[in-house]
């Protein structure tokens, strides 16, 4: 995906915590069904958003830490961070339209 990032545990305080502007991360794995239900529409809400919103994904296979660390027990996990904090955290597949309202208050 060539608008998000993939986060790993080295650059997540970089990437995520000090973001100037809103951050959503999907929580996925690739064995997961669900996770490739939503791509696309993560793909098209970042090229959307560009610029208010940015997206990265963390595999939970590889950074389990990061996982752990933000209580994801089922994938996707999305969760919401602005100035450096969790505003929310949702799991399941959840519509474009569905992810577009779980963080539009923070814009």
């Amino acid at each position: 995906m060539s608008s998000e990032a993939a986060i790993t545990k080295d650059n997540f305080d970089a990437e995520v915590v000090r973001s100037p502007i809103p951050v959503l991360i999907d929580f996925w794995a690739v064995w997961c069904g669900p996770c490739k239900m939503i791509a696309p529409m993560l793909e098209d809400i970042a090229v959307e958003y560009e610029g208010r919103l940015k997206i990265v994904k963390v595999n939970v296979d590889e950074q389990p830490e990061l996982a752990e660390q933000h209580h994801v027990m089922t994938v996707p996990t999305l969760v919401l961070y602005k100035d450096g904090e969790v505003r929310d955290q949702r799991s399941g597949t959840v519509p474009k339209q569905g992810i577009i309202k779980f963080f539009k208050d923070l814009l």
